[in-house]
């Protein structure tokens, strides 16, 4: 020991640390507490849990059993509305067409049922947090680390606690998404209502707005283009999230993907990974096109 630390003492060699029996204990204990704290409340557990499992079954059967080109025409409706550019309808056309002639609809319809039902999750969530901190700075300093650690911490760390809880299946998958996917939301949403023009406020304090009529009819109107980024944020890291969701029961492209690493198939795995990719894709250049056009209305109304 002391020949490979420069011949000095083993207390200045080896950094001091708990004895491996206290490290053994009281990770037994922790993990004993958490545990029995899961099976006191499982029945509360499985009925919190149960109207998302229903909704994500209902738009999972929603997607895959109606016939392919309703929801194909449905989707480019929904990125012409959203876009107004045929060039993205075209290009969304092309996604959507080479995931169709490669065989993975159906995976990729379950994907977007999961996918959508954890961004709706995340908005509904993050959108109230972020308007609580944009109107109180010491909830801001409160949630800021909070968020810096939901963003750092590595994704497989999120399936350890969901899965402890709540089991294998697809709802854990859903909330390690959301828990993952939802700090982009409620930073922007926070950044966009503090960035709204001092003098606007003003005004609106001017004419006698309560803060109720000053947040729905002038606060989040005029952060709605941020509001949109964040959305778009989501949406982008729901998608980063599939595989390792696949990890805990959740199906799509990313149970093949999986599959393709553990059997090493290397074209199933990589056309797998496209489809993901044409999604986001398709998610990315949609909300970011209706986010410039929120923009430009603002702006234009604001002039």
């Amino acid at each position: 020991m002391a020949s490979s630390c420069w011949g000095l003492p083993e207390l200045l060699c080896e950094f001091p640390s708990l004895p491996n029996s206290t490290l053994r204990h009281m990770r037994m204990g922790i993990d004993d507490g958490f545990r029995g704290i899961v099976r006191a409340y499982s029945d509360q557990i499985d009925a919190a849990t149960r109207p998302l499992q229903w909704f994500l079954n209902t738009l999972e059967h929603a997607f895959v059993d109606t016939p392919w080109f309703i929801i194909f025409a449905l989707i480019l409706v929904v990125v012409w509305f959203a876009s107004r550019n045929p060039k993205i309808v075209m290009g969304s056309a092309m996604g959507l067409a080479f995931i169709g002639i490669f065989g993975l609809w159906e995976d990729t319809m379950t994907t977007l049922a999961m996918v959508t039902v954890a961004t709706l999750i995340a908005i509904i969530l993050g959108l109230p947090i972020g308007i609580l901190m944009a109107r109180s700075d010491r909830m801001q300093q409160i949630l800021t680390p909070v968020l810096d650690v939901m963003q750092t911490m590595p994704s497989f760390v999120y399936l350890i606690p969901v899965v402890v809880i709540f089991g294998i299946g697809k709802v854990p998958g859903v909330i390690a998404v959301v828990i993952y996917a939802i700090p982009p939301m409620i930073r922007l949403t926070n950044l966009g209502i503090r960035l709204v023009d001092k003098e606007v406020i003003e005004a609106a304090d001017a004419f006698g707005a309560n803060p109720r009529q000053k947040l729905w009819g002038v606060q989040l109107p005029l952060s709605l283009p941020t509001i949109m980024a964040g959305v778009n944020q989501t949406i982008m890291m729901a998608l980063a999230m599939v595989v390792v969701a696949s990890m805990v029961g959740v199906g799509g492209l990313g149970k093949n993907v999986l599959q393709a690493i553990n059997n090493q198939f290397f074209t199933i795995g990589f056309l797998n990974g496209f489809a993901l990719v044409a999604i986001a894709i398709i998610f990315d250049r949609a909300s970011q096109a209706f986010g410039k056009r929120l923009q430009k209305h603002s702006e234009a109304g604001h002039d």
